[in-house]
């Protein structure tokens, strides 16, 4: 490790963890600790105020977990590099050495520590895809907007729409525009978001019903949307969904 300053910022769940890290850190020459996060939100959050180089993430945290963070880091304007911390997990240890991504055993050793740090790397898109098994369902979508990144929970999303080759993520005050593949959004977020058309999901709890209206000199099928007046054109190819509604 060289003699320059490396700046690190903790993300764990559990107090005695984070005092565990703090107490090893401490120990260490050339490494300030920047910050202490209890979950993956307030982690990116820290990020975004002292632009820590190193992340030292847990993986299973409440909110938003190590794996999502680490996603969602890689968009910040000076990404950090990742080091996962984790209890013994034979699955997420494999998962580790396989896509070559750094990551610590609880209770860590202040020796496997140094090293870490001494080879810590940003994450190639590659490493992140691998480890994607490890995540939970995504808590947020992160959003590029004036050089910050926006987390908007995909709780308050009401539909998000294909456009050329950005998602529009609606919710109930503000528009984002996120690039991503509806395909991939549909697989993962198929159990909360409803296909009503070829280019739009639309959240299950933001439908209030159905009604038929005539625009553009065309009658059809479209969805009502809780807190917006703006609503969503049904194509007929979806209309299967209004029929197994309707047999309910």
């Amino acid at each position: 490790m060289s003699d320059a300053c490396l700046t690190v910022l903790i993300a764990d769940d559990e107090t005695p963890a984070r005092n565990r890290l703090r107490e090893l850190l401490s120990d260490i020459p050339h490494i300030k600790l920047v910050g202490e996060a209890r979950n993956g939100k307030e982690a990116l959050d820290l990020a975004q105020q002292c632009n820590p180089q190193v992340l030292l993430l847990d993986i299973r945290m409440p909110e938003m977990d190590g794996i999502e963070a680490a996603e969602h880091a890689q968009k910040l304007a000076m990404p950090p590099a990742i080091i996962f911390t984790t209890a013994f997990d034979g699955y997420a240890v494999k998962a580790f050495e396989m896509s070559a991504v750094d990551y610590l055993l609880k209770p860590i050793r202040q020796e496997r520590l140094v090293t870490a740090l001494g080879k810590a790397r940003a994450l190639l898109p590659a490493q992140l895809a691998a480890l994607k098994p490890l995540q939970h369902r995504r808590s947020h979508f992160s959003i590029n907007e004036r050089g910050r990144v926006i987390l908007v929970p995909v709780s308050d999303v009401i539909y998000l729409r294909a456009e050329l080759k950005y998602i529009t993520v609606k919710t109930r005050e503000h528009e984002y525009l996120l690039e991503d593949s509806l395909i991939s959004l549909e697989q993962e977020l198929g159990d909360t978001f409803l296909r009503l058309h070829r280019n739009c999901l639309v959240a299950k709890d933001s439908i209030l019903g159905y009604e038929k209206r005539e625009i553009d000199g065309e009658n059809g099928w479209h969805a009502l949307l809780r807190d917006i007046p703006e609503t969503i054109a049904v194509s007929r190819r979806q209309y299967h969904v209004l029929r197994e509604l309707a047999s309910r």
